[in-house]
Protein backbone atom coordinates (compact mmCIF):
# COMPACT_ATOMS: atom_id res chain seq x y z
CA UNK A 1 0.00 0.00 0.00
CA UNK A 2 1.48 3.31 -1.23
CA UNK A 3 -0.21 6.81 0.18
CA UNK A 4 0.68 10.14 -1.66
CA UNK A 5 -0.35 13.60 -1.00
CA UNK A 6 -1.00 15.29 -4.14
CA UNK A 7 -1.66 18.51 -3.38
CA UNK A 8 -3.56 20.51 0.46
CA UNK A 9 -5.47 23.64 1.39
CA UNK A 10 -3.45 25.97 3.01
CA UNK A 11 -4.76 26.74 7.15
CA UNK A 12 -5.33 30.62 6.17
CA UNK A 13 -7.67 29.41 4.03
CA UNK A 14 -9.99 27.89 6.95
CA UNK A 15 -8.82 30.64 9.25
CA UNK A 16 -9.94 33.52 7.05
CA UNK A 17 -13.26 31.36 6.84
CA UNK A 18 -13.45 31.77 10.03
CA UNK A 19 -12.68 35.18 10.75
CA UNK A 20 -15.42 35.29 7.67
CA UNK A 21 -18.42 35.24 10.30
CA UNK A 22 -17.05 37.88 12.84
CA UNK A 23 -15.29 40.30 10.01
CA UNK A 24 -12.18 39.77 12.52
CA UNK A 25 -9.70 39.66 9.85
CA UNK A 26 -7.54 42.65 11.56
CA UNK A 27 -6.91 39.92 14.63
CA UNK A 28 -5.29 37.34 12.36
CA UNK A 29 -1.68 36.75 11.83
CA UNK A 30 -1.06 35.02 8.25
CA UNK A 31 -2.13 31.61 9.59
CA UNK A 32 0.60 31.69 12.16
CA UNK A 33 0.00 30.76 15.77
CA UNK A 34 -2.99 32.89 16.18
CA UNK A 35 -4.63 31.49 13.67
CA UNK A 36 -4.13 28.31 14.16
CA UNK A 37 -5.51 28.26 17.53
CA UNK A 38 -8.39 29.83 16.00
CA UNK A 39 -8.90 27.08 13.71
CA UNK A 40 -8.69 24.39 17.06
CA UNK A 41 -10.82 26.59 18.96
CA UNK A 42 -13.74 26.95 16.57
CA UNK A 43 -13.35 23.55 14.74
CA UNK A 44 -11.85 21.11 17.08
CA UNK A 45 -12.73 22.29 20.91
CA UNK A 46 -16.33 24.39 19.64
CA UNK A 47 -17.18 21.41 17.03
CA UNK A 48 -18.27 24.10 14.83
CA UNK A 49 -16.33 21.96 12.18
CA UNK A 50 -18.30 22.71 8.90
CA UNK A 51 -15.28 25.92 8.94
CA UNK A 52 -12.90 22.59 8.72
CA UNK A 53 -14.41 21.64 5.17
CA UNK A 54 -12.77 24.69 3.20
CA UNK A 55 -9.87 22.64 3.98
CA UNK A 56 -9.41 20.19 1.04
CA UNK A 57 -6.54 17.10 0.59
CA UNK A 58 -6.12 15.19 -2.16
CA UNK A 59 -4.62 11.35 -1.80
CA UNK A 60 -3.26 8.71 -4.39
CA UNK A 61 -3.60 5.85 -2.94
CA UNK A 62 -1.85 2.68 -4.65
CA UNK A 63 -2.03 -1.19 -3.93
CA UNK A 64 -5.48 -2.13 -1.59
CA UNK A 65 -8.16 -4.23 -2.37
CA UNK A 66 -11.05 -4.09 -3.76
CA UNK A 67 -12.70 -5.19 -0.38
CA UNK A 68 -11.17 -2.20 1.24
CA UNK A 69 -11.99 0.11 -1.86
CA UNK A 70 -15.71 -1.16 -0.83
CA UNK A 71 -15.26 0.00 2.50
CA UNK A 72 -13.49 3.38 1.71
CA UNK A 73 -16.80 4.44 -0.74
CA UNK A 74 -19.02 4.30 2.09
CA UNK A 75 -17.46 7.74 3.07
CA UNK A 76 -19.82 9.22 0.83
CA UNK A 77 -18.63 13.33 1.28
CA UNK A 78 -15.59 12.61 -0.66
CA UNK A 79 -14.53 12.38 -4.48
CA UNK A 80 -13.01 8.94 -5.64
CA UNK A 81 -11.64 8.06 -9.20
CA UNK A 82 -10.54 4.75 -9.54
CA UNK A 83 -7.86 3.02 -11.89
CA UNK A 84 -10.92 1.45 -14.22
CA UNK A 85 -10.71 -2.33 -14.57
CA UNK A 86 -12.22 -2.71 -17.70
CA UNK A 87 -9.85 -0.95 -19.76
CA UNK A 88 -6.85 -2.94 -17.39
CA UNK A 89 -7.43 -6.10 -16.38
CA UNK A 90 -6.09 -7.07 -19.50
CA UNK A 91 -2.08 -6.90 -18.02
CA UNK A 92 -2.90 -9.51 -16.43
CA UNK A 93 -3.61 -12.01 -19.42
CA UNK A 94 0.14 -12.40 -20.42
CA UNK A 95 1.17 -13.45 -16.80
CA UNK A 96 2.78 -16.69 -16.60
CA UNK A 97 0.61 -19.43 -14.39
CA UNK A 98 -0.34 -18.73 -10.96
CA UNK A 99 0.18 -21.78 -8.55
CA UNK A 100 -0.46 -22.57 -4.60
CA UNK A 101 1.52 -20.52 -2.45
CA UNK A 102 2.97 -18.77 -5.06
CA UNK A 103 3.09 -15.69 -3.08
CA UNK A 104 5.37 -12.82 -4.58
CA UNK A 105 4.19 -12.81 -8.15
CA UNK A 106 0.79 -13.16 -6.94
CA UNK A 107 1.39 -9.88 -4.50
CA UNK A 108 1.86 -7.72 -7.13
CA UNK A 109 -1.95 -8.43 -8.48
CA UNK A 110 -3.62 -9.55 -4.86
CA UNK A 111 -3.40 -7.97 -1.34
CA UNK A 112 -2.20 -11.03 1.05
CA UNK A 113 -3.77 -11.77 4.65
CA UNK A 114 -0.89 -13.92 6.22
CA UNK A 115 -3.71 -16.67 6.26
CA UNK A 116 -2.51 -19.12 3.93
CA UNK A 117 -5.74 -21.03 2.89
CA UNK A 118 -7.56 -17.33 2.23
CA UNK A 119 -4.35 -16.36 0.03
CA UNK A 120 -4.31 -19.73 -1.43
CA UNK A 121 -8.09 -19.29 -2.82
CA UNK A 122 -7.06 -15.70 -3.79
CA UNK A 123 -4.38 -16.95 -6.08
CA UNK A 124 -6.97 -20.03 -7.25
CA UNK A 125 -9.42 -17.22 -8.44
CA UNK A 126 -6.23 -15.49 -9.58
CA UNK A 127 -5.43 -18.14 -11.73
CA UNK A 128 -9.11 -19.02 -13.00
CA UNK A 129 -9.29 -15.39 -14.11
CA UNK A 130 -5.90 -15.14 -15.63
CA UNK A 131 -7.13 -18.52 -17.98
CA UNK A 132 -10.51 -16.89 -18.77
CA UNK A 133 -9.05 -13.91 -19.80
CA UNK A 134 -6.79 -15.87 -22.19
CA UNK A 135 -9.82 -17.80 -23.71
CA UNK A 136 -10.63 -14.02 -24.84
CA UNK A 137 -13.61 -13.41 -22.78
CA UNK A 138 -14.35 -9.37 -22.92
CA UNK A 139 -13.19 -7.56 -19.87
CA UNK A 140 -16.54 -6.35 -19.00
CA UNK A 141 -17.54 -10.31 -18.34
CA UNK A 142 -14.53 -11.54 -17.08
CA UNK A 143 -14.30 -8.74 -14.12
CA UNK A 144 -17.02 -10.70 -12.75
CA UNK A 145 -15.16 -13.33 -11.75
CA UNK A 146 -12.14 -10.83 -9.77
CA UNK A 147 -11.55 -11.80 -6.47
CA UNK A 148 -11.74 -8.96 -3.40
CA UNK A 149 -8.43 -9.23 -2.78
CA UNK A 150 -7.47 -8.05 -6.49
CA UNK A 151 -5.75 -4.71 -6.21
CA UNK A 152 -6.58 -1.20 -7.34
CA UNK A 153 -5.55 2.44 -6.93
CA UNK A 154 -7.48 5.36 -7.27
CA UNK A 155 -7.61 9.48 -6.56
CA UNK A 156 -8.88 10.84 -3.70
CA UNK A 157 -10.08 13.78 -2.56
CA UNK A 158 -11.52 15.08 0.63
CA UNK A 159 -12.66 17.86 3.04
CA UNK A 160 -10.78 18.02 6.95
CA UNK A 161 -14.66 17.24 8.41
CA UNK A 162 -15.13 14.15 5.99
CA UNK A 163 -11.44 13.53 6.73
CA UNK A 164 -11.67 13.34 10.70
CA UNK A 165 -14.75 11.36 10.39
CA UNK A 166 -12.91 8.62 8.21
CA UNK A 167 -9.89 8.64 10.47
CA UNK A 168 -12.27 8.30 13.57
CA UNK A 169 -14.06 5.24 12.20
CA UNK A 170 -11.41 3.41 10.52
CA UNK A 171 -8.25 3.89 12.83
CA UNK A 172 -10.34 1.97 15.24
CA UNK A 173 -8.82 -1.32 16.18
CA UNK A 174 -12.49 -2.93 15.14
CA UNK A 175 -12.08 -1.77 11.45
CA UNK A 176 -10.60 -3.95 8.89
CA UNK A 177 -6.83 -4.38 9.49
CA UNK A 178 -6.64 -2.93 5.99
CA UNK A 179 -8.65 0.11 6.11
CA UNK A 180 -6.93 1.10 10.02
CA UNK A 181 -3.63 0.63 7.59
CA UNK A 182 -4.86 2.63 5.04
CA UNK A 183 -6.45 5.33 7.73
CA UNK A 184 -2.95 5.26 9.57
CA UNK A 185 -1.11 5.72 6.61
CA UNK A 186 -3.68 8.57 5.29
CA UNK A 187 -2.95 10.73 8.10
CA UNK A 188 1.20 10.13 8.75
CA UNK A 189 1.07 11.46 4.72
CA UNK A 190 -0.60 14.94 6.03
CA UNK A 191 1.12 17.86 6.31
CA UNK A 192 3.39 18.36 10.01
CA UNK A 193 1.60 21.08 10.33
CA UNK A 194 -2.17 20.21 9.52
CA UNK A 195 -2.15 17.08 11.94
CA UNK A 196 -3.38 19.13 15.09
CA UNK A 197 -6.88 18.88 13.11
CA UNK A 198 -6.75 15.21 13.32
CA UNK A 199 -4.62 14.00 16.13
CA UNK A 200 -7.88 13.07 18.57
CA UNK A 201 -9.60 11.54 15.60
CA UNK A 202 -6.30 8.63 15.27
CA UNK A 203 -7.12 5.88 18.03
CA UNK A 204 -4.00 5.04 19.58
CA UNK A 205 -3.40 1.41 20.67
Amino acid sequence: MEVTLLNHTPLWVCSNAIRTCWQSFDKGDNGGEIDLALIDRVGNQLKHASTLEHLFYNFYIKGISRACLQELARHRIASLSVKSTRYTLKELKYESEFKPNDFDNASRYIVLTSNEFVDNASINALENLRQILNQNTSLDIAKYCLPESYKTELSWSINARSLQNFLSLRSSKSALWEIRNLANAIYNALPNEHKFIFAECVYKD
